[in-house]
């Protein structure tokens, strides 16, 4: 009996020693799964936010364009509308501080619909299977987590109209600018001064960028100086009125062209401010103060101003009839999208 019993303690042993290197195994491939998904992941991350991101979310954004806009009975699917919306997650970093809390949020809700996508076909599915659970304006719904990053879609889209219509204003700026010069009864013209001085002294306060011109005092003394040190006549007879005039309109020139502060504070009043807090739009006005500027966030995509304008046109062009057709799934079941 002792034997036996000996025997069977071993082969007990040897059992579970052989589930234990079993389980093991199991772990181990379990960790190489998540480790192989974190790489993925880091790669979709690292494409999403790479060299060229601006013309990556211009071309999938005509792709689901053109889905929406062949046929009125036209299905999104989820899969390519959440790769795309993965595209444009890049931009909210780079925007800083005042849009972090879009950054997180839009980030966590991209991804739950990707997820999403692996047994939901279209937006149209993913809607009526809240509808039936009665579960659409549930934390965490995949509808509720849809529209709100259709919102996301939409601030980007107001942002780059913003921009767009900034440098049409710095075109307009431009002429005034000349126009005034020209009409001080010098003999002057602002195209063969070619903006360098004014750009000078306006980068040399560029840290101001956001303030009153009213306060730069030491920057209108830097332009005048200059101006006079370069020996242009006009202002070397101590014309520093028209110094002072060519000063302000190449300030505001410039702070039209290059700061954010003013297409982000419109986009996010349009579209974020009236779904927050009073404490988060306090924190957002902040936040638009340290702003990066256009030409900064330029740098970071990868991009000049003229490759950038046609990217931000495209995206405004096709995600227009894309957030239309969002909104359409929503007021079509009575769901409403202001919640």
């Amino acid at each position: 009996m002792g034997c036996k019993h000996s025997t069977e303690v071993n082969q007990m042993q040897l059992s579970l020693e052989q589930a234990e290197e079993a389980n093991v195994g199991i772990d181990q491939s379990i960790a190489e799964q998540r480790r192989e998904e974190q790489r993925k992941s880091a790669k979709r991350m690292a494409e999403g936010s790479g060299d060229r991101t601006l013309p990556r979310i211009a071309e999938a954004f005509k792709d689901l364009a053109s889905v929406v806009t062949d046929s009125q009975n036209a299905e999104v699917k989820v899969a390519p509308f959440s790769h795309a919306c993965s595209l444009v997650s890049p931009l909210f970093g780079c925007l800083g501080v005042a849009f972090k809390f879009a950054e997180m949020d839009y980030v966590a809700k991209v991804h739950d619909l990707a997820a999403a996508s692996k047994s939901i076909q279209s937006l149209q599915s993913l809607i009526d299977l809240d509808v039936r659970g009665g579960t659409v304006r549930n934390g965490g719904s995949h509808t509720r987590n849809l529209l709100r990053v259709k919102r996301g879609l939409d601030m980007v889209r107001v942002l780059f109209e913003q921009i767009l219509v900034t440098e049409h204003q710095t075109a307009w700026l431009e002429i005034v600018t000349v126009d005034v010069i020209e009409n001080c009864g010098c003999n002057f013209n602002l195209r063969n001064l070619d903006v360098s001085i004014a750009i000078s002294a306006v980068m040399w306060c560029r840290d101001l960028q956001n303030l009153d011109v009213t306060i730069t005092i030491a920057a209108v003394d830097c332009f005048y100086n200059l101006a006079r040190k370069d020996g242009f006549c006009f202002l070397s007879m101590g014309n520093r009125r028209v110094a002072i005039e060519i000063f302000h309109l190449c300030f505001v020139w410039m702070k039209l062209g290059n700061s954010l502060k003013d297409p982000a504070s419109k986009a996010y009043d349009q579209v974020f401010a009236p779904h927050h807090a009073w404490a988060i739009r306090k924190a957002v006005a902040a936040g638009m103060y340290v702003l990066p500027t256009k030409e900064q966030l330029l740098k970071k995509l990868n991009e000049d101003e003229a490759s950038a304008k046609v990217h931000m046109q495209s995206y405004v062009t096709a995600s227009a009839p894309l957030i239309q057709y969002i909104d359409k799934l929503f007021v079509s079941r009575d769901l409403g999208i202001d919640w």
